[in-house]
């Protein structure tokens, strides 16, 4: 059971402990929010302000523990790339049953994947769900339940889309872990399919900062906003930013397939697969709704290239 607290404040749910639920965390704690951060041990670095708690909320038992007494709830959980398909729907039952039966608002950390092949197009909150893949189809028939959930008045949900993340603490994206490492060391960094696109990333921090709006709007509910993210410019040009932030030329090795390299292993690349087509097109996130709507503007990519940069040099100098 969640321990019992004196705290006055509406308390916020935080369920993961990944870079997007540990920024959701710390960017509640910064507004001022009571905030329990659940991961299945409870363990992590103590964040001043964030209570820990340890639940598996893939379990019906661990969901309903986690989010007892919370007013929002986060959902910010993910798995391992190859087992989403089949862990992920599950996750989702026993969430939204948890939300469901407390009366929790709940906010959800979404991707494109719905959208599919765009053709170049920009991608809108009016886009079209026109996914053929199995991790695509898998995420729009979670969207469709949480928003028949919502529509049905079984649950107040909103859904946070974001473009591929990429910041301080950012590992596992193709903006991150085999691309920033390299570009420190003077070792090789990792390029996808055609660099020379327009690739729209979103900055991990304008993520956590963008949810937490949403978890403070309630009249945003019952649908998909596209969280803030910066114009998108080519990946080349992106690589040129470090270049001028390390002072160094980057190696860069571009992969026209998906294929092992550097911090993907061939069973993340294997499952990745079908996604390449990412790389393959423009892919142009657009999420002026939302800056409009709360009055935000998404971090400048430049900003963002510093702080990853900084992020990475301090964590490399620990290992």
């Amino acid at each position: 059971m969640p321990p019992t607290s004196s705290d006055p404040r509406p308390l916020h749910v935080v369920l993961g402990s990944g870079p997007g639920g540990t920024n959701v965390a710390r960017e509640l704690v910064r507004r001022g929010h009571a905030v329990r951060l659940v991961n299945r041990k409870g363990d992590g670095p103590e964040i001043e302000g964030v209570q820990r708690f340890a639940a598996d909320v893939g379990t019906p038992e661990g969901a309903r523990a986690a989010v007892g007494g919370g007013a929002v709830v986060y959902h910010c959980v993910n798995v391992a790339y190859h087992l989403q398909v089949e862990v992920m729907p599950g996750i989702q039952q026993t969430v939204l049953g948890a939300v469901e039966a407390s009366g929790a608002r709940l906010v959800v950390l979404d991707n494109i994947y719905p959208y599919g092949e765009t053709g170049g197009e920009v991608m809108t909150e009016a886009s079209p769900w026109r996914t053929t893949t199995r991790k695509g189809r898998m995420r729009a028939a979670l969207d469709e339940r949480y928003l028949a959930a919502h529509q049905e008045g079984r649950a107040r949900v909103v859904l946070g889309r974001s473009a591929d993340f990429v910041g301080p603490g950012v590992l596992n994206s193709t903006l991150g872990g085999a691309v920033f490492p390299g570009a420190v060391t003077g070792g090789e960094v990792l390029g996808l399919g055609n660099i020379d696109l327009p690739h729209s990333y979103t900055d991990i921090r304008d993520v956590a900062s963008g949810l937490v709006t949403l978890g403070e709007h309630p009249e945003a509910d019952g649908r998909a906003w596209h969280l803030p993210t910066a114009p998108a410019v080519s990946t080349r040009e992106i690589h040129t930013m470090i270049e001028k932030r390390v002072g160094r030329p980057l190696n860069v090795v571009v992969l026209e397939e998906s294929r092992a390299f550097g911090a993907f292993d061939e069973v993340f690349m294997a499952e990745y697969a079908e996604m390449f087509y990412q790389n393959l097109e423009p892919s142009v996130f657009d999420s002026s709704a939302f800056e409009r709507t709360f009055g935000t503007a998404a971090t400048p990519l430049e900003d963002t290239v510093d702080a990853t940069v900084t992020w990475y040099e301090q964590w490399l100098a620990t290992l």
